[in-house]
């Protein structure tokens, strides 16, 4: 029997649409090696996306299809991941030490953006990414109760402020700096100002994520955010209602307004399973997250049921992904977290940091 050829292994990739890119890996620019050796093919793949588990199960999917080809009797596939900077608005460079920003966003308050914000950053830590979370919610932060943390954050020079550790996590927040019953009565400017310097005094570690927690609405946190911050892509989270779909439109178009990518659309509260009988009822609603999703040519990312351990664990300091890390809801979340990652992935490279800074001086 002859030995395979490079078209025979590009043909038996490309019929295979890797699930989180919806593309194949060649399409993907992902392929970054076949090597054919008689009988023998070796082919090393690298993801733009934190990959976890998911890359021995990758893995052995291209070795099952690979070993299918005529002539070849050995495969070896080669799974790595590497998070690159990805592009942000016209005008904005990324932060020092932070490859991506991710803004998690909700036109209106009560659909659990918080909680998908704190689980979706575990979950990218979880598949081997260094992620931090900005609580950007000054007026009423709830990311320290959410990491079980409540200490002041330390400063070793005086000048700047150093992210406080947990669960794995870097992580900022207003409510570090002040007591847990403690109202800010800020006006906007203030608390805009606040959350500029959360941001870029924080000495946040060499991120390749970084998740931004935002207070529900479109005001001033949320404009100087899109127009002051580079913000790789934005994921607005919405229940199934009605009315919440018509408030998350309002943030998705803001973001688009801004020229800030929407990575997709969490449907959060989409089924409500009876832990004492096992029925399934749609509380909120059915179908409303795809639906806006489709209408607006945007990602659905995923849902999320309705259930009492998500309050329950998060409540607690400990949210589910950290929690039950191998529990079906936690495996939903880091699910969401591979597709967003992968979204943002796919979208155009920075090259900001490659082009010289240009001085003119008088002689």
């Amino acid at each position: 029997m002859s030995s395979p050829t490079r078209q025979q292994v590009d043909a038996a990739l490309q019929a295979y649409v890797e699930p989180y890119l919806t593309k194949d890996l060649l399409a993907a620019k992902c392929v970054k090696d076949v090597r054919i050796a008689g009988d023998s093919v070796e082919v090393d793949v690298e993801l733009g996306f934190p990959c976890g588990n998911y890359g021995a199960t990758l893995a052995a999917e291209l070795r099952a299809r690979l070993e299918a080809v005529p002539g070849v009797a050995r495969a070896e596939v080669k799974v790595s991941s590497r998070v690159i900077a990805h592009e942000v608005q016209k005008g904005l460079k990324p932060l020092p030490n932070v490859k991506n920003v991710i803004a998690v966003a909700s036109g209106k308050g009560g659909v659990g953006k918080s909680t998908t914000s704190v689980n979706l950053a575990l979950a990218l830590a979880a598949d081997g990414a260094t992620v931090g979370i900005l609580d950007a919610d000054i007026y009423g932060p709830s990311q320290p109760r959410m990491l079980g943390v409540m200490q002041q954050p330390e400063s070793t020079d005086g000048k700047s402020i150093e992210p406080v550790p947990s669960l794995g996590l870097q992580s900022m927040s207003i409510g570090y700096l002040i007591d847990e019953e403690t109202p800010m009565v800020w006006r906007g400017p203030m608390a805009v100002q606040a959350l500029e310097q959360l941001l870029r005094d924080t000495r946040w570690k060499d991120l390749d994520y970084l998740v931004i927690d935002l207070p529900p609405g479109t005001g001033d946190i949320q404009l100087t955010l899109a127009q002051k911050v580079p913000v790789s892509g934005a994921v607005i989270v919405t229940t199934p209602q009605d009315i919440a779909l018509l408030d998350a439109r309002k943030g998705l178009k803001m973001f688009e307004k801004v020229q800030v990518p929407i990575l997709g659309i969490v449907e959060n509260m989409s089924i409500h399973i009876c832990s004492q009988c096992g029925h399934a009822e749609h509380i909120f609603g059915e179908g409303g997250g795809e639906r806006m999703a489709a209408q607006y040519e945007v990602s659905f990312l995923g849902s999320l049921p309705l259930d009492i351990r998500i309050r329950e664990e998060t409540d607690s300091g400990c949210p589910t992904v950290a929690a039950e890390p191998d529990g079906t809801i936690a495996m939903m979340y880091r699910d969401i977290a591979r597709r967003t990652a992968a979204k943002l992935s796919l979208s155009a490279r920075d090259y900001s940091h490659k082009f010289p800074n240009i001085v003119i001086q008088k002689t």
